[in-house]
């Protein structure tokens, strides 16, 4: 498992139990509210807030602050105006960023992001110098149970998945965005759990980072992560799994 997946494991994992799980939260609802705004507060007919329930319900947000931040995307409820935006970056060594955040004020978000990224030696870089090193798609985990790996290969291939990994006790289907929500319709209908299911960004290609220079990226990365209106940072570092796990533990 390359570095930035072995993180993203990581985080997962500390996510359950963190302190930040108030973080957790907040991220979901904006998440939520946006989606409502955007889309409308129909699950049904609207992806994005389908995915930010699923996440909800992951880490058991109560059902009424579901309601209440759809209800402030859609106009129903008084609510803060909040805006997508994703910004770009390099850190130590090298490492490309992108920043994807819920905001509500445009100029304090880039200008503390730009504090944080030149903190801990980074940098702001101009819009589109990094996206083209990352592509979109889906993953989604689901729980191996019962269901061998011919089985579901045979059903995850036929939904339209590109790939699937076998990891400890799940499995890890990746999917192009527009197959995303047929295969994990498809692993759901089987009866089989799915631990997560989530749309991001990965590295085309990654960047080794080793001694000093990856401790100073992992540092960027979680001041990035603990800012308020962050809600996903992603990066093509590769470090090692020991510095890596290092920081998962802190």
């Amino acid at each position: 498992m390359s570095g930035h997946s072995k993180w993203a494991t990581i985080k997962r994992k500390k996510a359950v139990t963190d302190s930040r799980r108030g973080k957790v939260f907040t991220q979901v609802i904006k998440e939520i509210t946006i989606a409502a705004k955007l889309g409308g507060g129909d699950p049904a007919g609207n992806p994005r807030l389908r995915l930010a329930i699923d996440k909800a319900k992951a880490c058991n947000m109560p059902a009424d602050n579901v309601k209440r931040g759809i209800q402030k995307g859609t106009g129903e409820l008084p609510g803060v105006n909040y805006e997508d935006m994703t910004y770009e970056g390099y850190g130590p060594g090298g490492v490309a960023l992108i920043i994807e955040s819920v905001t509500d004020n445009k100029n304090r978000t880039v200008s503390e992001l730009r504090h944080i990224l030149e903190r801990n030696g980074g940098k702001l870089a101009a819009s589109n110098s990094v996206a083209y090193m990352f592509h979109r798609h889906g993953t989604v985990r689901a729980t191996k149970g019962n269901v061998s790996e011919d089985d579901m290969l045979a059903i995850v291939l036929d939904a339209g998945a590109d790939d699937m990994k076998v990891e400890h006790d799940h499995y890890e289907i990746i999917t192009a965005p527009d197959a995303f929500e047929a295969v994990k319709k498809a692993v759901e209908a089987k009866g089989i759990h799915i631990e997560e299911a989530e749309l991001h960004m990965a590295p085309e290609n990654t960047v080794k980072v080793e001694g000093h220079d990856a401790e100073r990226v992992m540092k960027l990365v979680e001041a990035l992560e603990d800012h308020d209106d962050v809600q996903n940072v992603y990066a093509n570092f590769d470090i090692d799994e020991k510095v890596l796990a290092s920081f998962g533990n802190e």
